[in-house]
């Protein structure tokens, strides 16, 4: 039985990511409950697309590297709904090499993505929820973030420093009644292994990362997230036996 996210119906929300994977079902669900939805990606023929078969929802399209466009989709959202009562930080990729042949430019890109782009997100949505008297933000992190494994440290070392900011925000914005949430997603069926940027090339038949557990479909995540946005729980697993301390997948 479908979760009921009904007391959604109405709210505009932003997701950045939207165009694939975890962004793109997340935005759907959040649609198909009466969601209006802005749709962010850097493909804005591919936004225009998703956002005929969405009804409400806006394309707008951005790089999350580039702190300007950040800022104007933002300023476009806020024109075009009226309100933002929701922004999910979802936008971000993979960067998998060892400490020692780590490329400092790579990385430096990977943490634009993954922290600043959210971070200047947040820091232009947080105005305009003040003066609407509330809202939620939820940050997309990874279950890596939890653990250390070698090889991954640069994507896992982002992902740890969008939590620790979402969770200091939570409390910097409790009084403003905007809600700041984190969610680790588990293992899930995306292009997201696909785009991962590997030090050493992967070959084309590498299988998809095998964890101990079944990876989680992007519709799984999604439930979750918007679960997230209705419970307004501080960190949202994608399932409990993450909560435990562990090294490995």
């Amino acid at each position: 039985m479908d979760a009921d996210f009904s007391k959604l119906h109405g709210k505009t929300a932003i997701v950045t990511g939207a165009s694939s994977g975890i962004g793109l079902a997340t935005a759907r669900l959040l649609a198909k409950n009466g969601v209006r939805v802005g749709l962010v990606s850097r493909s804005k023929e591919m936004l225009e697309e998703l956002s005929g078969t969405l009804p409400g929802s806006r394309a707008l399209p951005a790089d999350m590297t580039k702190i300007p466009q950040v800022k104007k989709m933002v300023a476009s959202a806020q024109k075009e709904f009226g309100r933002i009562d929701i922004l999910i930080n979802n936008a971000g990729q993979g960067y998998d090499a060892p400490v020692e042949n780590t490329d400092i430019g790579t990385f430096r890109y990977i943490y634009d993505l993954n922290v600043i782009g959210p971070l200047a997100a947040m820091q232009a949505v947080i105005p305009v929820m003040k003066v609407q008297g509330g809202g939620s933000i939820v940050n997309i992190s990874s279950g890596t973030a939890l653990m250390h494994l070698p090889g991954m440290s640069p994507y896992s070392s982002s992902k740890r420093a969008l939590a620790g900011i979402s969770l200091a925000a939570r409390q910097e914005l409790e009084a403003n009644n905007i809600v700041v949430s984190v969610v680790y997603p588990y293992i899930t069926l995306t292009n997201f292994e696909k785009n991962t940027i590997h030090t050493v090339p992967v070959p084309d038949d590498n299988p998809e990362p095998v964890g101990r557990f079944p990876p989680d479909s992007a519709e799984f995540v999604a439930e979750k997230i918007v679960g997230g946005i209705m419970s307004g729980e501080a960190e949202i697993f994608s399932h409990d036996w993450m909560k435990l301390p562990r090294i490995g997948a």
